[in-house]
């Protein structure tokens, strides 16, 4: 079967269930390649849909404008790309409404709910998905062997630090953190560890078998 080579590329991450066998659930997510910004928005529609230069960053700056004009007086503002609300958030655990008061209440964030015509024409599944061959998030911290190689090729001066552990183990830096961190737990730990400035430098104990 020959290869696709168009379609949305995407990338397979772990969930923090797992299945029967043991192995963690995965979701899908795009590879997210490339980010246009405003000024991108703004060359292409100058090229493309006969705009000024410039024309649709005054059009966004003033759609930000009085959006939030009105998202400061409470209420919901609807456009074509969907509504927006502020969200509250109420502080403290309340059971009688008659003792809220305003100073109970904050601001938690903007509340977006796309339009049904938005999410339509936003559909990125006609042209077909095509996976992005590679490690799934950080399965191979589920491969002990692995995981060995990485903590013995990362050990320097006598003892390991998280970024270089990161290097070796293809982990991201706060994964790498707790993978060394839960080498240093339980009743029969394999690493210890010590600060030095800013830096945590974990060390192999004496009877821990060679990695």
């Amino acid at each position: 079967m020959p290869r696709k080579t168009d379609g949305v590329l995407f990338e397979l991450q772990p969930r923090p269930t797992k299945g029967e066998d043991g192995k963690p659930l995965l979701y899908a997510q795009p590879v997210v390649e490339y980010k246009y910004t405003i000024d991108d928005i703004d060359d292409f529609c100058c090229k493309y849909r006969h705009t000024s230069r410039g024309e649709m960053k005054h059009f966004f700056g003033l759609l930000e404008e009085v959006t939030t004009m009105w998202l400061k007086q409470g209420c919901r503002v609807e456009t074509p790309f969907g509504s927006f609300a502020p969200k509250l958030k109420l502080l403290g655990d309340h059971t009688d409404p008659e003792k809220v008061l305003g100073r109970d209440v904050m601001y938690n964030g903007i509340e977006f709910i796309p339009s049904k015509q938005f999410v339509k024409d936003a559909d990125c599944g006609r042209r077909g998905f095509r996976r992005r061959k590679g490690r799934v998030g950080n399965s191979q911290m589920y491969d002990q062997k692995a995981m060995d190689e990485a903590l013995r090729k990362s050990v320097f001066h006598g003892y390991i630090t998280i970024k270089t552990f990161q290097i070796f183990s293809g982990l991201k830096f706060k994964s790498a953190q707790r993978y060394l961190d839960s080498l240093c737990q339980g009743d029969n730990p394999r690493l210890s560890r010590y600060r030095e400035g800013r830096t945590w430098h974990y060390t192999l104990l004496k009877t821990t078998p060679s990695v």
